[in-house]
């Protein structure tokens, strides 16, 4: 795989420090982090808000790091239609379920979400998805913003 380089189009982030405090949320709970939530459905959080959001930067991070993460590239090819799908385990179909209401912020679809979401996680585990999917919208808005564009 080419390696994809990024040109800001819009504006720079770094000039009011924009960065920096994205970065301290990707810290606790971004990619790297290491969290109580399996690997692997945090990934897929990240791919579909990533999706959900269409950022290029996102789109190519998250799906090599899904990949890295052990998921299949027919899971992630499947992603975008997930409710059609008997790939997914109940415990991802409640989580992206959950993405999907927090990212649109659906007022009728939202408290079915966490509803589903909490009959099969605990509290900890809440937390650390719906911090997964804010910091993820953060940064696809991010990117989106300051025109992230991928180059050859």
């Amino acid at each position: 795989m080419t390696d994809i380089q990024f040109k800001n189009t819009r504006f720079d982030p770094d000039r009011i420090e924009f960065h920096d405090i994205a970065k301290q949320m990707a810290k606790s709970v971004g990619y790297t982090a290491d969290l109580t939530v399996d690997g692997q459905l945090a990934q897929l959080l990240r791919l579909r808000v990533s999706q959900l959001n269409p950022c290029s930067y996102c789109l190519i991070l998250h799906s090599r790091a899904a990949r890295e993460q052990g998921i299949t590239q027919e899971k992630i090819d499947h992603l975008p239609s997930w409710r059609e799908s008997t790939l997914f385990s109940a415990e991802e179909q409640a989580a992206l379920a959950y993405c999907e209401a927090l990212t649109d912020y659906d007022l009728q679809s939202f408290p079915p979400a966490h509803e589903a979401l909490a009959a099969l996680f605990d509290e900890q585990a809440i937390a650390e998805i719906a911090a997964i999917v804010i910091n993820m919208n953060l940064w696809t808005r991010l990117k989106l913003a300051q025109g992230a564009t991928p180059t050859a």
